[in-house]
């Protein structure tokens, strides 16, 4: 864990051999934006205190959110005022107005302008309005207002999954200018979730250039999540292309990453960190090496020689342990013990080297589902094996996952009841004026526009209606299903509002009243809309104050992975393997969410279903225990423990 922002700047020599931009790594998201915006503050009262403007250049998007929000507590709480501070903002889509949902005008008003005492007429963003005859002497001007204040102190920047800055993307060259651009596939798709489909994403922006950000005379970018770590690496350790145009950072004088753990995972200091600096040859830390090296060159973990530890910087391991041969033995047994048909422990068996206690034999087991659709997705094979070893087993489905559905999936529901009461008879004169009103709305409802209540409660109810019929198809008991719609996502918008006291009590007044001996909640930090993340903080806020009860003694809690990812095989410590009729019986329980097939609202960039994705990532897990030299299985679920 890295905390201190300072010295991160300038890493050792063995990290600068492989790290080509200096990068921070923080513990959190959360405390590297408390970092950062102390940054800022200090270059606006600095700034103050000669009586000069400060000059930010900033980002939008999900990155910079708790930037914003740290700088407006600090103006809140500690008096810092932004009446010196001109701002002007990296991008804007094109056709948008400034009012639009998803304009980063209206964005900027609302994450940072309406909270500060910030002059309006000092906030400067592209004008998405313009026509297009008009917007090259808007961005020639744009460019000369930034040079007439002497050029930007600071910039904010993101980082696409494409290697963008800006809406700079792959193809952009080095000394672009401010301009409209084409957007990018990948970057439409990213965006998608924002405007309830690809086909609402606009496909023009205005950005400013490379040129310009690379004259800034401080930048700093953020990037948060699993999902950006395969990219940042490029960015920081790969060689500078136009094809990411992230990498041109590596030229600027006064540059940082700032990231976080899971984001950082790819770099080669926490990928392979023995070969950057001497480590402490832990347990885990061997089995890192061990099946990293393994996998690296296609053996199994038994079959490695001295010779393969030699050759790819594992000498220190022979020098602490002697022979190749005991180290694979010890790793190999490691994994082995990970694999187990009983998630639930198995009964009146030797329990020592299995992932989960034997007693008790029939334990209450609680099951944290963010939407209405995870549990079944993601642990889908362990969740059927837990209660037909029969356990106690409780579902809780955090949100409503109403934004999901879509208009024509609720406009198909709302005319199956209309045509229902017609059918029988039922007659209601208020019944019929709000499937009058509903029918109308969704007919003229425009892209990405907010559902009434009414219609998002339909959705809600679409999505209740299938988690119900997979805890049937399963076997759960009707008051074993709670729905616990958390306040927090009720926004009825992809932005949903911070996790509060309300949404704390309703996860541990649940756990409180299970008692639960095992805990399943989703530890999945990739996923796109950050609902799991938000879901997993309030299960651990719930988890830390019950701790001290005594049912929490006997409570383990297992975290598992959603549809984007899964644990490295050296984190893993319950793997859960799956017949081919239980992948099958599996995919079943996946299909009973009618409304998540067949053109998802929030698919993403990768058009595989959602029990595609999750059959091709349990097979993928069973393989690589498999090419590790243990037993062959058709599929796998993966689970560590959180030790709270």
């Amino acid at each position: 864990m890295i905390s201190d922002f300072t010295q991160q700047a300038n890493p050792r020599p063995e990290i600068l051999s492989f790290e080509k931009v200096p990068t921070a790594i923080y513990a959190s998201a959360d405390a590297a934006s408390r970092a950062v915006a102390e940054e800022i503050a200090r270059i606006i009262r600095q700034k103050q205190s000669e009586g000069k403007p400060a000059v930010l250049g900033l980002a939008t998007g999900s990155s910079p959110k708790k930037v914003y929000a740290e700088l407006i507590r600090m103006h809140r709480q500690e008096g810092l005022s932004f009446r010196n501070v001109i701002t002007f903002n990296l991008d804007e889509y094109h056709s948008l107005g400034a009012d639009a949902l998803q304009s980063y005008h209206r964005f900027m008003r609302e994450q940072l302008f309406d909270h500060i005492d910030i002059d309006p007429a000092q906030c400067h963003i592209p004008d998405g309005t313009l026509p297009f005859q008009e917007i090259h002497q808007f961005c020639q001007q744009y460019e000369q207002h930034i040079s007439d204040l002497g050029g930007l102190d600071f910039q904010l920047l993101g980082i696409g999954r494409n290697g963008h800055i800006g809406f700079n993307e792959p193809g952009s060259h080095v000394n672009s200018r401010t301009r409209l651009i084409t957007l990018d596939q990948t970057t439409r798709a990213d965006a998608a979730t924002e405007f309830g489909g690809l086909a609402n994403v606009p496909r023009k922006a205005i950005t400013l250039g490379v040129r310009v950000i690379l004259q800034a005379k401080r930048v700093v970018l953020l990037a948060w999540g699993e999902h950006k770590a395969a990219i940042v690496k490029q960015a920081v350790e790969g060689p500078v292309t136009e094809t990411i145009p992230a990498s041109y950072l590596q030229g600027h004088p006064n540059v940082q990453f700032i990231l976080d753990e899971a984001c950082a995972a790819s770099l080669t200091r926490q990928k392979t960190p023995w070969l950057v600096d001497a480590v402490d040859w832990t347990p885990q830390m061997t089995k890192k090496a061990v099946t990293h090296l393994a996998l690296t060159l296609g053996k199994p973990v038994l079959k490695l020689t001295n010779q393969d530890y030699n050759e790819h910087g594992l000498s220190d391991l022979l020098a602490l342990h002697g022979q190749a041969y005991d180290i694979n033995i010890t790793v190999f047994s490691s994994l082995q013990q990970t694999i187990t048909g009983w998630p639930g422990g198995k009964p009146n068996a030797d329990d020592t080297n299995r992932p989960e206690r034997a007693n008790p034999a029939r334990k209450r087991v609680l099951i944290f589902s963010p939407h209405p659709d995870d549990d079944i997705i993601s642990m889908g094979g362990t969740f059927q094996r837990l209660v037909d070893q029969g356990h106690e087993v409780h579902v809780a489905y955090q949100t409503s996952g109403n934004i999901a559905v879509a208009d024509d999936e609720a406009y198909r529901f709302i005319e199956f009841v209309a045509d229902f009461n017609r059918e029988f008879g039922i007659e209601s004169e208020e019944v019929a004026d709000i499937l009058l009103y509903s029918h109308h709305f969704l007919k003229n409802k425009k892209p990405s526009e907010k559902d009434s209540d009414f219609v998002r409660r339909v959705k809600g109810l679409i999505r209740r209606g299938e988690a119900k019929a997979t805890c049937r198809f399963v076997g759960i008991p009707p008051e074993q299903v709670h729905f616990l719609t958390m306040p927090f996502y009720e926004t009825g918008l992809v932005q949903k509002k911070p996790l509060g006291e309300a949404d704390y009590r309703i996860v541990a007044e649940l756990i409180d009243n299970v008692q639960p001996h095992q805990i399943y909640a989703a530890g999945d930090l990739a996923d796109p809309h950050g609902t799991h993340k938000v879901c997993l903080d309030a299960v651990f806020e719930a988890v830390r104050r019950l701790k001290d009860e005594p049912f929490m003694q006997q409570c383990w809690v297992w975290l598992y992975k959603g549809a984007w990812d899964e644990w490295d095989i050296d984190l893993i410590e319950m793997a859960v393997p799956m017949s081919p009729d239980q992948v099958m019986r599996k995919r079943f329980g996946i299909f009973k969410h009618q409304s998540q097939k067949d053109g998802v609202v929030f698919q993403g960039s990768d058009s595989r279903e959602f029990w595609q994705r999750a059959e091709d990532r349990n097979r993928t897990t069973a393989g690589l225990y498999n090419q590790l030299g243990l037993a062959e299985y058709e599929a796998m679920e993966a689970f560590v423990r959180w030790h709270f």
